[in-house]
């Protein structure tokens, strides 16, 4: 497990800081090779934006939405202050603009809107925010807002985001490559990034950067070379200068010792979303922060949106695969190929009020209701589609297993058949994996092929 293994720090900021911390992580061991006040509490600033993007990439993965959906702007978001793509109120953009808008210039209000589109409401979302931090273990995080604006119940630590950009790469390999995006056309404009170590460090593939006055300069990177990988934390730097040059000089430094061996699966996600334990709350940076992580209970017990989906539509899409062998930056090519050349249209999602709800219960039994299966085997399983014909779902199958390789050798092929309004789906899915590592690999596998594939446990 990450944080098991300490080396002494040997690369430290020139100037005693205060707000500093920072750490370097093997991304294919978990073994930490340098840290230095990694647990202690900090404020994440625009660092937030990598959860908020990590529960996209989750949406995006599970067919809720998609790179084209329409993300509406409401007039809370469109008056979020700078950075900001200055989208009007009533107006909106794609899913992927709103990604880019985060990842580039940071914007506050596509993290607003991708918040409350996603969630219902940014209370609401900050909330999931919160959760899916435990769930990956990321005990010491709390979330307020989606976009990392000045708020002193905000708090996370170094160890938390690199565990974070670690679970990023990870768990969303077709989507991380946004991540190394420099620039990106907006209507007239050509929006440019704010990390500098992008083309200017070797093996520098993104990840985020923050600053508020508050937190200081904040840096997650990630550094692919010569077989190894690490990831980095720099938080509280005193200038964007003094931040990156700490972080090329702890690259520089612990790449080297970062070992070329190990499969690189270090972060699981568990159901279990334990709250802040009391000693955590008594080293918060506040009164206001020690109170809320203390009486954090999640889900919390009020009404929340719930918002539904034409299914039909979006998994028969979902569906789509290609034949062809591709890997890395190819293979995410041809999943947005995939996800851009479905006909479906870029608006499914509309709000039907307060009744209760979670984003996973996106489908509900007035919508979707199970009529068949094949014997569906129990634990961990695989989706790749679904289509209304059960022999292009059968068929669908035998491509995947035949392409899947080792990681499908031991799967058993079934399908599912669901009512969706008028229309009945047949989903395609992979079962008999003992646990989510090995459902996991089956996905990343697949997706290496060209196939959509996400993993849930039955």
């Amino acid at each position: 497990m990450i944080g098991m293994v300490a080396t002494v720090a040997v690369a430290t900021p020139a100037e005693a800081n205060p707000k500093y911390s920072g750490i370097v992580i093997d991304a294919k061991t978990g073994k930490v090779l340098y840290s230095e006040d990694a647990d202690a509490l900090r404020y994440p600033a625009s660092l937030t934006k990598m959860m908020t993007l990590y529960l996209t990439f989750e949406a995006l993965e599970a067919g809720k939405i998609r790179l084209n959906t329409r993300v509406p702007f409401s007039k809370n978001a469109a008056s979020e202050p700078p950075t900001k793509l200055g989208v009007g109120v009533g107006n909106s953009i794609t899913v992927e603009q709103a990604m880019l808008g985060l990842i580039t210039r940071s914007a506050n209000d596509a993290s607003t809107a991708l918040a409350e589109f996603l969630g219902g409401s940014e209370e609401r979302f900050a909330r999931m925010m919160t959760q899916k931090a435990r769930a990956l273990g990321m005990t010491r995080t709390v979330y307020r807002n989606a976009n990392g604006l000045p708020n002193t119940a905000q708090v996370t630590t170094a160890r938390d985001q690199a565990r974070l950009g670690i679970a990023l790469r990870q768990h969303f390999p077709q989507y991380y490559d946004y991540f190394s995006v420099g620039s990106f056309r907006f209507g007239k404009q050509t929006i440019r990034g704010h990390n500098r170590l992008l083309g200017t460090v070797r093996g520098v593939d993104g990840i985020k950067t923050g600053y508020t006055r508050a937190s200081g300069y904040n840096l997650v990177t990630s550094a692919v070379a010569d077989g190894r990988s690490v990831v980095g934390v720099v938080i509280g730097g005193r200038s964007g200068a003094a931040r990156d040059q700490q972080m090329r000089k702890l690259i520089a430094t612990y790449m080297p010792k970062a070992s070329r061996r190990g499969g690189g699966d270090l972060i699981a996600e568990t159901k279990d979303a334990p709250t802040l334990t009391a000693e955590v709350a008594s080293k918060a940076t506040t009164a206001s922060t020690a109170s809320v992580s203390a009486g954090l209970d999640l889900p919390e017990n009020g009404p929340v949106p719930t918002y539904r989906y034409n299914e039909a539509r979006i998994e028969t899409a979902y569906a789509a695969t290609s034949t062809s062998e591709v890997v890395g930056k190819r293979a995410l090519a041809a999943t947005l190929k995939i996800q851009r050349d479905a006909a479906v249209p870029p608006a499914d999602l509309t709000e039907q009020g307060d009744t209760g709800g979670s984003l996973d219960e996106l489908t509900t039994s007035s919508t979707v209701a199970a009529v068949a299966s094949d014997a569906a085997p129990s634990g961990w399983v695989i989706q790749i589609g679904a289509t209304p014909d059960k022999g292009q779902a059968q068929d669908l199958l035998s491509k995947a297993k035949n392409q899947g390789g080792k990681a499908l050798s031991s799967a058993q092929p079934f399908t599912v058949a669901v009512n969706s309004g008028s229309q009945q789906l047949y989903r395609a899915r992979f079962g008999g994996f003992d646990n989510q590592n090995g459902a996991a690999a089956a996905c990343k596998a697949l997706k290496r092929k060209g196939f959509a594939c996400w993993a849930s446990q039955q």
